[in-house]
């Protein structure tokens, strides 16, 4: 079963919808009258109470409220709350993880916390979050105090597009900073509790301090060399939690010496506005939706034999070009285009709502990464009017 929700729902997973016959709902008039054969909430509430061991999959965390009220006899709400919670995630690895340092502040003492008693430099996010909403690194005091500015800016803004469920500023994470490379992976929990990967990509930045989500990536390579360590990681994370029909978008870091230390993960979905999943199966042919809802383990080795040596890009176009988004009269999508190789798929966004221009995948040659590496540290000015 799936719940669809706004933001943003790919024409990717409608077709995956139709063909498979998938029971959907729709929780945030998302969809064209019609366009979906919809079922009601109850035949949902009724399957999951007839089969405990039924699969709800939701392309947004915004239907984590409908879950909640309407599904609160199952497990789903306690898996949600330790994964969307990140103080709680923190606790549940804390024993995986027990040099790690973390504290939870709330919005209004943030005024009150003591830099001498904080590794620097280190992060701060939202307990309950979306996106990078939120997210900093403070790297000395000057900094802490634009950041503090920052946060109370954003959060303002923040909470007329997201419901309290998504986007909760009464409490705060601060962390130490997590050293290496990060990745980003989908995976689920079948009805034994036993780990399924279903794709990665790698999230590149433009410098030390940037936190945003400009590119992602995967490649035949890149599945191939981090599958054994990211299974590991999940199978321990599925055992502390104790997780079933359930899945999850991970995100994690891994140092110089291969070790991984997990950033998040998210409940009930994988990447957000159907990104990573669309992703992986532009890549691999793999759909990540039908795995989980009917119980397909993939072949992982088969899989990476049928794929090619291409790169297969996200790129996400937000707002960077220090304009606020209402002052912006066009994005010129069509010079962006022709920046790039092989363009794939473009999702223009209502970008003066979400500050998201759009979202652009891409199939590169390795010889000509060049193209991703510009855009990643691009911002994004010259395609504005």
């Amino acid at each position: 079963m799936i719940l669809l929700d706004k933001p943003y729902v790919s024409k990717f997973l409608k077709e995956t919808i139709v063909k498979y016959e998938f029971p959907v709902i729709d929780t945030g008039n998302v969809t064209e009258h019609g366009e979906l054969s919809l079922i009601s909430s109850d035949e949902i509430v009724q399957k999951f109470r007839d089969n405990p061991d039924s699969r709800i999959y939701t392309n947004s965390e915004n239907s984590i409220n409908w879950v909640v009220n309407h599904l609160g006899f199952t497990r789903l709400p306690d898996y949600i709350n330790i994964f969307k919670n990140k103080i709680e995630f923190r606790k549940l690895i804390q024993s995986m993880y027990p040099d790690f340092f973390f504290k939870e502040v709330s919005l209004q003492d943030l005024d009150e916390v003591d830099l001498d008693e904080l590794p620097m430099p280190f992060i701060i996010k939202p307990a309950i979050g979306f996106l990078s909403l939120g997210v900093h690194k403070v790297v000395d005091e000057s900094d802490w105090l634009k950041v503090k500015a920052l946060i109370h800016e954003e959060f303002t803004d923040a909470k007329a597009l997201f419901p309290i469920e998504v986007v909760n500023a009464s409490s705060f994470l601060i962390e130490e900073v997590i050293d290496g490379e990060e990745f980003a992976f989908d995976a689920y929990f079948d009805e034994n509790g036993d780990a399924v990967i279903l794709g990665i990509s790698k999230h590149l930045f433009a410098s030390d301090k940037d936190v945003s989500d400009r590119v992602y990536y995967t490649s035949k390579e890149l599945i191939k060399t981090y599958l054994p360590s990211f299974l590991g990681f999940v199978k321990d994370l599925g055992n502390a939690a104790e997780l079933k029909n359930f899945p999850v978008h991970v995100e994690v870091r891994v140092d110089e010496n291969g070790k991984l230390i997990p950033i998040e993960v998210n409940p009930m979905r994988f990447g957000g506005w159907c990104t990573t999943a669309d992703l992986t199966y532009m890549a691999t042919k793999l759909n990540p939706y039908h795995c989980f809802l009917t119980n397909v383990k993939p072949n992982w080795d088969q899989v990476l034999e049928e794929m090619d040596e291409e790169i297969y890009s996200l790129v996400i176009l937000d707002n960077s070009t220090g304009i606020p988004s209402k002052e912006i009269v066009e994005f010129d999508y069509d010079t962006l285009l022709a920046r790039f190789c092989e363009p794939i798929e473009l999702r223009k966004i209502d970008y003066k709502m979400y500050s998201i221009f759009g979202m652009l995948f891409t199939k590169t040659p390795k010889e000509k990464f060049v193209e991703i590496e510009e855009i990643l540290v691009s911002n994004l000015k010259e395609f504005v009017l």
